[in-house]
């Protein structure tokens, strides 16, 4: 009896062990990037091209600069789309963000607070995304640039409450990727686009206006 016990806990192990060796195989033999974002189909192999082309990590360091040199949330009131003085103020800030930057392309979420159902606050959710992104094209940023509008509704609270609640209320603009007829782009010279602004930024305004150059070129 015993050794029947034995022969069935190895007979166990084995398997175990050769379940764990096939994942760490699939994880080896897996193209770089195809952890991320399984959600859909196609995602896996735009995450390798990013991460292998150097995309990524330049998309990810302008996000991060674009978060915290500008505001990138707008607030809305209860059940409207109508942007707000404030709010036309922080998309004002954006875009001249935005302009210093041609060769890139942004995204414009849009959420609600849990009030309502699911299906409306969605709806409510793109139309205040599209709210900002119109915006964003009247101060002079290309539609081609800001096509990507998407709409989370109410799934993504900042605040967990069933009440009312401003903060829930808002688009969120971030970095979504290079516009990929952009000479720059085209040369893979991603480092030069994050860099730019950095040189730029520490020249006098009047060096930059003999040697013709603009900050929001």
């Amino acid at each position: 009896m015993q050794a029947h016990i034995k022969i069935f806990f190895g007979a166990a192990s084995l398997i175990a062990l050769t379940a764990c060796d096939r994942g760490a195989l699939d994880s080896w033999n897996s193209p770089a990037g195809a952890f991320l974002d399984e959600g859909s189909f196609g995602n896996p192999t735009m995450n390798n091209t990013l991460v292998m082309t150097g995309q990524r990590d330049y998309i990810i360091n302008l996000n991060q600069r674009f978060a915290s040199e500008v505001p990138s949330t707008v607030n809305f009131e209860f059940n409207k789309a109508t942007l707000t003085p404030q709010a036309m103020a922080t998309l004002r800030q954006q875009a001249d963000w935005i302009r210093q930057f041609p060769e890139v392309h942004f995204k414009v979420f849009g959420h609600t607070d849990l009030v309502g159902s699911n299906a409306y606050n969605k709806a409510l959710g793109m139309r205040r995304a599209r709210a900002a992104v119109n915006y964003l094209i009247s101060q002079g940023i290309s539609r081609s640039r800001l096509e990507a509008v998407v709409s989370y509704g109410e799934t993504q609270p900042l605040v967990a409450t069933q009440e009312p609640e401003m903060r829930n209320r808002r688009t969120v603009t971030e970095v979504a990727g290079f516009v990929k007829s952009h000479p720059a782009v085209l040369n893979g010279k991603y480092a030069q686009v994050v860099f730019r602004e950095y040189v730029n930024s520490a020249r006098p305004d009047s060096d930059l206006v003999e040697f013709g150059v603009s900050k929001t070129e």
